[in-house]
This record gives structure tokens, sequence and C-alpha cells, in this order.
């Protein structure tokens, strides 16, 4: 659930969707969400001064834990 809601927020963004991959990556305490995009798009995820990547991260925070989870959004 918390993979497809990352994959649809940078898809709407993104002008080249089918080279967007989000990796789930699973730790003891937090599930991270690694982002690979295409390198033209990396700046329309980030935003200026980082202000979507950011909100994504906040809105991802609120529905892991509403799930009972704790995640995080990382691009690589």
């Amino acid at each position: 659930m918390l993979k497809n809601l990352v994959e649809y927020m940078v898809k709407s963004l993104v002008d080249d969707p089918d080279q967007v991959q989000v990796e789930e990556v699973l730790t003891e305490r937090v599930i991270v969400y690694k982002l690979h995009v295409a390198p033209g798009d990396v700046g329309r995820v980030v935003g200026k001064e980082g202000r979507i990547i950011n909100a994504m991260r906040t809105l991802l925070r609120v529905a892991a834990l509403r799930a009972g989870k704790r995640a995080t959004v990382e691009i690589e």
C-alpha cells in the first residue's frame, strides 16, 4: 500500500514515468523507499529547496503511522 502511494506520487511529477522504480528496503525500525528516476527528473522530484520531496516524506510518514509503521523516502 505505501509503496503504491510513493510510486503514484512520483509518477505524477516526472516527465518519464516509465523510468520510475521504487525499491522497498526493510530495516529494524523503518521502511525505506528508494526512488530511481531518470536523471532529468531528479529536480522535479526534489523541488525548490527540497519542498516536494519533504512534502512526500510528510505524507508517507502520516500514512505509515496510520498503518502502525514508520517509513521514509530516499532518492538514489
